[in-house]
């Protein structure tokens, strides 16, 4: 923790005369305005029921709604205002609901279990890797008859193309289960194994360069020793290797597998990720660290992309298709930047992904296009204390102090590494560092997840059917109605004749008003 320091001091006052000056009297003819603009938007919102030609789901890891609600503030304080009034941009989608998180046999969820559900439809123990309830984790030969396919499997049985895009490892819990079966999500190379379990399944990277995960047009993220040999020193960090036992080197197996070498590509640095042309690109397979790529903060720009550039490479690469897509992006470092208490990292990755989303939209038409933003989990990350409107959301509270009358931050844990007995006091030190450990309640080695339901966000082809709080593996379901995949397709077929007929009745009214027209002309002759 850094001491405080003039320019902290000097940072603090500025922005406390920015948000003074900001924060105009606000009057009831102010929110009557606001609010008579937000039902009007309200009252003219229609559903969409187009078929969603593609669909992208952006996966918060760990962003549940009070990390919303402080990445709101500080992305606003960002740019020189209070941040309260300000949104991201999926809060302003049209449509919204919540999910329950819980899993099989948790009350609060882990990453596998949750993406699971949300992307294979049904819900599973915790750490199961697409497998259903019967699985036992750990155990190898429970995995026999109970592998789930993915909502990216049936999109790629539809002729469609698919994608996963991670700032964490991509065989991590949430890519993994867009691809992988496993009875273990930390199995995600073979030296991650016990041996006995090495003969009779498979690990994650061996299933992403497979027959699992090999129709997957783009991956991106991180990653790159779980498909290194352990004797392979890495091309960025020579002085790490690889972590595989089994001698593969699974990067060149991966290029070895594709048809047209010539049109598939590995990338490693941001170097060769910007020399990647979309249009002559079919397969891209993009490992940007040895395990997850850097948090934002600590991102160095020239040498790794940030999610918003992933994406946008994703989406160029994927929309060549005419049958459309399928991508999934997840910010997996804001769980990250909880379980270390490191509460401005998981803020500034939320921002991130905010403009991840930003990128999307640029790129795609909400006519054709649905775009879901949610959480697989909360975390237990509290905003109190009273504080002004304004006040600094990464620096304590300016009208509240404990019984003791010591400081506190308006950002607290009720579990995690800050726990100190007695509490410090905080006042003295720069909370704004991103290294800051904020304050927990109860002392554990990493904060843990929160039980509480997430948000979901949706615009695009029927992105009304997200509406009320919703069993979390209903996503699934649901982004498969809307795109025509998985096992609810009687709809598209009524849209498809319904589509012909339309324009059978198009064309004869087109055919009658030339007509028309013809025989007009002829009697003013």
């Amino acid at each position: 923790m850094a001491p405080l320091n003039g320019w902290f001091v000097v940072w603090c006052l500025l922005l406390m005369v920015g948000t003074q000056e900001a924060l105009e009297p606000q009057l009831k003819d102010y929110w009557y305005k606001l609010a008579q603009e937000e039902l009007k938007k309200a009252l003219n919102t229609k559903p969409n029921t187009n078929v969603a030609k593609n669909v992208i789901l952006f996966l918060g890891d760990g962003m549940g709604v009070s990390t919303l609600t402080a990445a709101r503030i500080y992305k606003g304080q960002q740019a020189g205002r209070p941040g309260e009034e300000g949104t991201l941009a999926f809060e302003s989608f049209p449509h919204a609901g919540l999910a329950k998180t819980y899993n099989t046999d948790r009350q609060t969820a882990d990453s596998a279990g949750t993406a699971t559900a949300f992307l294979c439809g049904a819900k599973t123990k915790s750490g199961l890797i697409g497998l259903d309830d019967r699985a036992v984790r750990g155990n190898c030969s429970s995995e026999k008859g109970g592998a789930i396919s993915s909502i990216l499997k049936w999109s790629n049985s539809e002729g469609k193309s698919t994608g996963v895009v991670s700032t964490a490892r991509v065989t991590h819990a949430t890519p993994a289960s867009g691809y992988a079966h496993s009875a273990d999500r930390n199995w995600e190379a073979d030296a991650d194994m016990p041996e006995s379990a090495r003969t009779g399944c498979s690990d994650i990277a061996a299933q992403l360069v497979g027959e699992d995960g090999s129709f997957l047009n783009v991956i991106l993220g991180g990653g790159r020793s779980k498909f290194l040999p352990n004797t392979t020193a890495d091309p960025e960090w020579p002085g790490k290797n690889g972590s595989r036992v089994d001698g593969r080197n699974l990067i060149e197996d991966w290029s070895k597998s594709k048809k047209e070498p010539s049109r598939a590509r590995y990338v490693w640095n941001l170097d060769g990720f910007k020399a990647v042309d979309p249009i002559g690109t079919d397969y891209l397979l993009g490992l940007f660290e040895p395990s997850h790529m850097q948090y934002e903060l600590d991102r160095n720009k020239a040498k790794e992309p940030s999610l918003a550039e992933m994406t946008e490479k994703a989406i160029k690469m994927l929309r060549k298709n005419p049958k459309g897509f399928f991508l999934l992006v997840e910010g997996g470092r804001i769980d990250h930047g909880h379980h270390n208490s490191t509460a401005h990292k998981a803020l500034a990755d939320t921002i991130a992904m905010d403009k991840a989303v930003t990128k999307a939209l640029e790129l795609t038409d909400t006519e054709d296009t649905l775009i879901v933003v949610t959480a697989d989990h909360s975390h237990v990350f509290t905003i109190g204390g009273y504080a002004s409107r304004g006040n600094n959301i990464l620096g304590i509270t300016d009208k509240d102090k404990d019984k003791n009358g010591t400081a506190y931050t308006s950002l607290l844990y009720a579990n995690g590494p800050g726990y100190e007995a007695p509490r410090p006091d905080p006042a003295p030190i720069n909370t704004n560092d991103s290294g800051y450990q904020f304050q927990s309640a109860v002392q554990l080695d990493s904060e843990t997840h929160g039980g509480e339901d997430v948000a979901i966000y949706a615009t695009g082809p029927m992105s009304h059917l997200f509406h009320s709080l919703h069993e979390q593996h209903y996503i699934a379901h649901m982004m498969a109605y809307a795109s025509c995949v998985g096992q609810n397709k009687d709809h598209c077929k009524e849209k498809s004749a319904g589509g012909a007929m339309g324009l059978i009745v198009a064309a004869n009214e087109r055919l009658w008003v030339l007509i028309f027209v013809a025989a007009c002309a002829m009697l003013a002759r």
